[in-house]
This record gives C-alpha cells, sequence and structure tokens, in this order.
C-alpha cells in the first residue's frame, strides 16, 4: 500500500444523490465528525467523488452535502469516502 494511501482517513459513505444533485454523506466515526465545507473527498483509489459544500443534522451524527466531481454519481452511491487529495491524471496534455 502506498504512503498516500495510508494516510487516507474514512470519512464516511454516500447514501444517496438528492434533487438538488449533491451527493449526501453519512459522516462516521471521529474523522468523520472533522469534516469540515471545502474539503474534497476521494474513493479508495484515491478519485475525486466530490467537495463538502455543508455540514448538516444533528451533532452526534452529522451528514454532508457535497457536490459531485465525477459525472457518475451512480456508481458512487454507497461508497465509503476518504480525507484527501485526488491523485493526479496519468493523460498526457
Amino acid at each position: 500500500m502506498t504512503k498516500d494511501l495510508q494516510e487516507r482517513q474514512e470519512v464516511g459513505e454516500v447514501m444517496h444523490l438528492a434533487k438538488s444533485s449533491r451527493l449526501i454523506v453519512r459522516l462516521l466515526g471521529p474523522s468523520g465528525k472533522e469534516t469540515r465545507p471545502g474539503e474534497i473527498l476521494v474513493d479508495q483509489k484515491g478519485r475525486g467523488v466530490g467537495k463538502v459544500l455543508e455540514v448538516i443534522g444533528p451533532v452526534s451524527a452529522p451528514y454532508a452535502s457535497v457536490i459531485p466531481l465525477t459525472d457518475r454519481t451512480n456508481k458512487v452511491l454507497g461508497m465509503k469516502v476518504y480525507r484527501g487529495r485526488p491523485l493526479r491524471s496519468k493523460r498526457k496534455r
């Protein structure tokens, strides 16, 4: 496992896609409760999933409203997300 993946902290799980086209993420554990607006959430492989717009709900069981960074929002439903920077694309420019 690379050092970058070891440093990732799991923050929650994508629950559903809201009518506003935002992803709703259930924040889990102490790492999830430290999530703040503006943070980037990534998948297990380091691909950007979304940017946290706001944290909503009770302090004991918070959720995050997330602006998707992918067009394939249906593929991220149920996926665990992590705090971190997206890995750079290996495409040539």
